[in-house]
């Protein structure tokens, strides 16, 4: 998978040369998969400013597994805050701690003699983790576009914030494609690249590898599955029959029933389900498979309840 197009390259341009004029990096991650999500440009570029992560989508994410997370980053002595941009929950916690890290800074330039202005927040963070519904929430109005196709917000805008902070945000920024079927697949699955650039059939297959470890009892009651078949094909190839998804002959069509799945669990609809646990507790992480097992499922090779 292929995710630098040119645009990223500028956006990455442009938060290079506007570091400088803040005084604080809020990085908008997903709960789900917070490293995954974790751009490491954006750390290299912000340096030595403070930097607050905001663990966006928590709703969709197990929130026992979010308090880890927390708990990790706070040993690693960053904060993080769990946040849901949409329904505003943790929005005040997320201003209260940036006023509390931006205070050294604006201690320090009154002391300069320099006059009083606003502290600044760069808002970055890699596409569709929904930075632009976290700004809206924090202006109280809708002032950044956004959506759900990733790449939304292409150039920089500055958003006062009754006269006490003041925003700037920033086009989504992933990082040069390099060889890591993980952090491909996590990516793929949370909806950070689009549908239309990747295999789905391939990333849904690793997606129900693993739910079927971490939530076999969603993936069954959303699905009406009778049974959970260690082969995540046949369980896509159910989908197909179940949601009348069929090529010619009554064959399941793999492809759209992995695009479904995908979309519904992008959506909340299998449930709260993180993808990646701190490093600590991820010694066995499900990745990578052999794609030849497509090939090899016979069109009529459905468990029992079919």
């Amino acid at each position: 998978m292929q995710w630098y197009p040119g645009h990223m390259a500028k956006a990455k341009g442009l938060i290079y040369n506007n570091i400088k004029l803040v005084d604080l990096v809020l990085e908008v991650i997903d709960a789900r998969i917070p490293a995954a999500s974790s751009n490491p440009e954006i750390i290299k570029i912000a340096g030595e400013k403070p930097r607050l992560l905001i663990l966006n989508k928590a709703d969709l994410a197990d929130p026992l597994v979010t308090d880890k997370w927390q708990k990790w980053y706070k040993e690693k002595g960053e904060y993080a805050l769990a946040l849901n941009a949409v329904s505003g929950r943790g929005i005040r916690e997320v201003i209260a701690i940036s006023r509390q890290l931006v205070q050294p800074t604006m201690a320090a330039l009154e002391l300069k003699g320099r006059k009083k202005r606003p502290a600044r927040l760069m808002v970055v963070g890699i596409p569709n983790v929904g930075k632009s519904s976290l700004i809206n929430r924090l202006a109280g109005r809708r002032r950044a576009a956004t959506g759900a196709k990733p790449g939304i917000t292409r150039g920089k805008q500055w958003i006062s914030l009754a006269g006490e902070l003041e925003l700037l945000d920033m086009p989504g920024v992933l990082w040069p494609s390099r060889r890591d079927a993980c952090l491909g697949l996590k990516l793929a699955a949370t909806g950070a690249l689009p549908l239309e650039s990747i295999p789905v059939e391939e990333v849904a297959h690793w997606l129900v590898t693993l739910l079927l470890e971490r939530a076999p009892q969603q993936l069954r009651k959303q699905y009406g599955l009778p049974t959970l078949p260690p082969d995540p094909y046949q369980i896509l190839n159910y989908i197909g029959k179940k949601r009348g998804m069929l090529l010619p002959g009554g064959v399941s069509d793999l492809n759209r029933a992995a695009g479904l799945l995908l979309r519904e669990f992008q959506n909340g609809q299998l449930g709260r389900v993180t993808l990646e646990l701190p490093a600590e507790e991820n010694n066995n992480e499900v990745c990578g498979h052999d794609p030849g097992g497509i090939k090899d499922l016979a069109p009529g090779t459905i468990f029992a309840g079919d």
